[in-house]
């Protein structure tokens, strides 16, 4: 029998004893090395956890990526500010001004950023704590008193934090019996959404990122494990460039994005290496969302052995139909998100079955593995993440039988 196997997208609920040692370790109150003894014990269990669902292909819950002890913000994006050099932490207003000055454009993204075209659109409920949005004010300035933005040469520097982060995660393995699972690391697209007083241009601006981010690519896949790009670059910078571009020019912004990533991945084992792109995790309308249909073709250039996508956000869910006039290229493994982070409720496994065999029909069983939308960590509460993922290994096995 065909079984359909299942994995996550990465953040994991952190327990309270983690998040409140990362915590102590930004305000200086710990040391790293007592935080590294901690985070053992925690990827342990977090893998185990995954492994007793029944979760196929698991991750370390991106629990070593702790955010910026500058920055308060991301921790998916803003852990590689501490493993980037060439950086600058400023103001926003001052860092914007200080590329105006070196004689840079400001970047798109940047320029934008904070002036969501969804928060401007719903800006009443974004403001409103009772919504059930993201408690952020449309059109205000970021929320984080800190931006970083590249003041000179951008290097790798972040080799022992990698290092630490496979460590913990291969004990974490093998305490618990299984041989790989996978590991998160930003793309270029995404690393680059900082300002820019260096390089100049928008191009050599993401080449930079893409060599130097590379390395953690490199660094990931020579440990055996599964490397997982994150780019939600591809599909959100949409809502974030204003006024909103034509499709045209939004292709052509995106199509850089994804030619410094291949760039970055070039010669790496394809065939262990897995992308993931969303529209952003945050809890909203998402009507200015890009639809998948204007960039799924860039998604595929990307050199990944499997797609990972939001299939199971109700502002989404119907995109499954466009692979039934899309051609799956041979060898690939499409992962559509059949629970998704965007809601309390818990899927029936039932429904999910329904997710899995509706992209299972029109590419092929073989060319489907079941994941979620987005993290489940810090989206929504931990017990209904869990819950989540108990629902997708049902659903899964459900499925299986029913193709089967």
């Amino acid at each position: 029998m065909t079984r359909i196997l299942t994995t996550q997208t990465g953040s994991l609920p952190r327990p309270d004893s983690l998040i409140e040692l990362n915590r102590s370790l930004r305000k200086g109150d710990v040391d790293e090395a007592t935080r590294r003894v901690h985070l053992q014990a925690a990827v342990n269990d977090v893998v185990k956890r995954q492994r007793d669902i029944g979760v196929d292909v698991v991750g370390d819950g991106e629990y070593g990526k702790a955010m910026s002890q500058k920055v308060d913000y991301g921790a998916w994006w803003s852990y590689s500010f501490q493993r980037l050099g060439g950086l600058e932490l400023g103001t926003f207003d001052l860092m914007r001004d200080r590329a105006h000055a070196k004689g840079t454009r400001d970047k798109v993204a940047l320029a934008s950023f904070g002036e969501r075209r969804d928060w401007q659109r719903f800006a009443d409920a974004y403001r409103d704590p009772n919504a059930g949005v993201a408690p952020r004010a449309a059109g205000a300035a970021p929320g984080p008193a800190l931006f970083p933005t590249c003041t000179d040469k951008l290097t790798y520097t972040g080799h022992d934090a990698i290092a630490a982060d496979i460590a913990h995660f291969k004990a974490a393995l093998a305490a618990n019996g299984l041989a790989t699972g996978f590991m998160t690391s930003i793309a270029p697209g995404s690393c680059s959404r900082i300002g820019d007083a260096y390089y100049g241009t928008d191009e050599a601006f993401l080449y930079a990122c893409a060599d130097a981010m590379r390395e953690e690519y490199v660094a990931i896949l020579d440990a055996g494990l599964i490397l997982q790009i994150d780019d939600p670059s591809i599909a959100e910078n949409w809502d974030m460039i204003v006024p909103e571009p034509s499709v045209e020019d939004y292709r052509a912004f995106t199509n850089l994005r994804v030619d410094a990533l291949n760039h970055a991945l070039r010669g790496l084992p394809e065939d262990r290496i897995r992308f993931h792109l969303c529209w952003g995790s945050w809890h909203g309308p998402h009507v200015t969302d890009i639809p998948l249909e204007h960039i799924v073709d860039l998604m595929l250039r990307v050199n990944a052995s499997a797609y990972l996508f939001e299939a199971g956000n109700v502002r989404h869910e119907h995109e499954w139909r466009l692979w039934e006039r899309m051609r799956l290229p041979e060898g690939k493994t499409l992962v559509p998100g059949v629970v998704s982070h965007a809601t309390n409720v818990v899927e029936h496994p039932d429904l999910v079955a329904d997710r899995i065999e509706r992209f299972a029909g029109v590419v092929g069983t073989d060319n489907v593995m079941a994941g979620t939308d987005c993290g489940l960590g810090g989206r929504v509460h931990p017990q209904i993440a869990w819950a989540k993922l108990e629902a997708l290994v049902e659903g899964a096995a459900i499925a299986s039988k029913r193709l089967g």
